[in-house]
C-alpha cells in the first residue's frame, strides 16, 4: 500500500467528482494520505477533509505566495488548528522567489514564525522551496530547524544541495517531475538519497508524471512514481513503496496512532 504524503484534493479542480475519487484510492492500494494547507481557507478545509475520511491526515499552514494574508489574530487560529486529532504537520511553509510577490522580507517572517509553530507544537514540517535554496538552508539554519523533523516537499535543486538538506535530518519528497525526459538533476538526487529519505508525493492536483503530463493529478498516478525510483535505484517497485510508506509513517507518527 502506497502512502501519500502531499495533496490537495481540496483544490477546486476536485469539486466536481471528490468524494467519487477519494473513495477510489484506497481500493487502488493508496493507504494514507496527507492534504496539507496552503493558505487560511486551505487548511480549515483540510481539517473538514481528515474528519471525513478515516485515512486522510492534514498539514497546516499557510504557503509563501499566501503569506500576506497572515496577521497575529489569525496566527492564533493556526496555532489551534495543530491541536487537532489528525494534524501530523504545520505545512506548507517556506520560500518562493519565482515570483515577486510577496516580497522576500514577508515570506521570511513568516517562514520563521511558522518554523517556531512547529517547534512549540512537536509537529514535523512540510518545506515548499522555489528558487530560494540558499535563504531556505540559511533561515532553517539560523532557526535550528535540524531540531525539527520534516520533508522538502517537491524537491527541485541539485544533488549537492540536498546533501545539505539531508545531513539536517530531513526527508526529500518526490513526484511526478521524476519522470519528466528533462529531469536529469532529479534524477541525479533520487540516485544519490538513501531510500529510506525518500517520500512518495503528488501535489495533487499538480505535476502528473508522464504519460499523465498536463492533465489533472491525483494519488493514483503515484505508482508511475515508484516504477521511476525502482528503475533509477535498481530495486524493486515493492522495496520503494515499502520504504516510502515505513518513512512517512515514521515522520508523520502515524504508527503510533
Amino acid at each position: 500500500m502506497i502512502f501519500e504524503s502531499h495533496a490537495h484534493y481540496d483544490d477546486d479542480a476536485f469539486d466536481q467528482d471528490r468524494e467519487e475519487l477519494i473513495r477510489s484510492l484506497q481500493e487502488n492500494e493508496i493507504e494514507y494520505v496527507v492534504n496539507v494547507g496552503a493558505s487560511l481557507a486551505s487548511t480549515k478545509s483540510t481539517l473538514e477533509l481528515t474528519k471525513k475520511y478515516p485515512f486522510f491526515y492534514g498539514a497546516v499552514g499557510v504557503h509563501p505566495s499566501e503569506t500576506e494574508e497572515l496577521n497575529e489574530e489569525n496566527f492564533k487560529w493556526l496555532k489551534q488548528c495543530c491541536k487537532e486529532d489528525k494534524v501530523v504537520a504545520v505545512g506548507e511553509i517556506g520560500l518562493d522567489y519565482y515570483w515577486p510577490e510577496p516580497g522576500k522580507e514577508i515570506q521570511i517572517k513568516w517562514f520563521q514564525r511558522q518554523l517556531a509553530l512547529a517547534k512549540e507544537e512537536k509537529l514535523p514540517i512540510i518545506i515548499h522551496s522555489r528558487d530560494a535554496a540558499k535563504d531556505t538552508l540559511d533561515v532553517m539554519k539560523a532557526e535550528k530547524a535540524e531540531e525539527l523533523e520534516g520533508v522538502i516537499h517537491c524537491f527541485s535543486y541539485s544533488k549537492e544541495t540536498a546533501r545539505e538538506f539531508l545531513n539536517m535530518g530531513y526527508y526529500l519528497g518526490i513526484g511526478g517531475v521524476l519522470t519528466f525526459k528533462n529531469a536529469k538533476k532529479l534524477k541525479e538526487v533520487v540516485e544519490y538519497a538513501p531510500i529510506d529519505r525518500i517520500l512518495l508525493e503528488t501535489d495533487a492536483p499538480y505535476l502528473a508524471p508522464e504519460p499523465n503530463r498536463g492533465k489533472r493529478n491525483s494519488s493514483l498516478n503515484l505508482p508511475y512514481v515508484a516504477k521511476e525510483i525502482a528503475a533509477i535505484k535498481n530495486i524493486s517497485y515493492d522495496d520503494v513503496v515499502r520504504a516510502t510508506r515505513d518513512n512517512a509513517r515514521k515522520l508523520f507518527r502515524i504508527e503510533s496512532r
